[in-house]
């Protein structure tokens, strides 16, 4: 078998072309996504909603909007997002004591234990992807994709 390369199909054969870095990249978004899912599936968890609340275990605190942002929503996909994990009793809202017509999203009790059991097979996932490349490439290959991230995000 051919190893797989730049240059090479999923299956090892020799590409006539390289394929763009935009299929590439969604190949790979796509079978962590896949992946992902089968991982939180016995939770009844969806990928974005496991984004977010990963999201708001690094920030505690956020309104529904800078959720939208941070998990890369749309502001009606976090509504409902928000309701579904609201409902599970994975997160709270709260009034904003210095603006109180704004409501702060947070984890509950139940969200950091879910995520204190769920994280650590999303983390073998993780490694999976990564068991080829060394601590080094795995540092570039970050910095790569945040480095690409921004040069899409940034607005004109």
């Amino acid at each position: 078998m051919f190893p797989v390369t730049a240059e090479t199909s999923p299956a090892g054969r020799p590409e006539r072309t390289p394929a763009s870095m935009l299929y590439v990249v969604k190949q790979l978004e796509l079978v962590v996504r896949s992946k992902l899912d089968a991982v939180l599936k016995p939770a009844g968890v969806t990928a974005l909603q496991y984004t977010a609340l990963s999201v708001l275990e690094r920030r505690p605190t956020m309104s529904a909007s800078d959720l939208a942002r941070a998990s890369f929503v749309r502001a009606q996909s976090t509504a409902d997002l928000v309701a579904a994990l609201t409902r599970r009793g994975l997160i709270e809202r709260s009034v904003d004591p210095s603006n109180r017509r704004r409501l702060l999203i947070s984890l509950t009790e139940e969200g950091h234990a879910f995520l204190a059991e769920y994280d650590p097979l999303v983390a073998e996932l993780e490694e999976q992807m990564l068991a080829a490349l060394e601590p080094a490439e795995r540092e570039e290959f970050r910095r790569f994709l945040v480095t690409s991230r921004h040069a899409l995000s940034t607005e004109e």
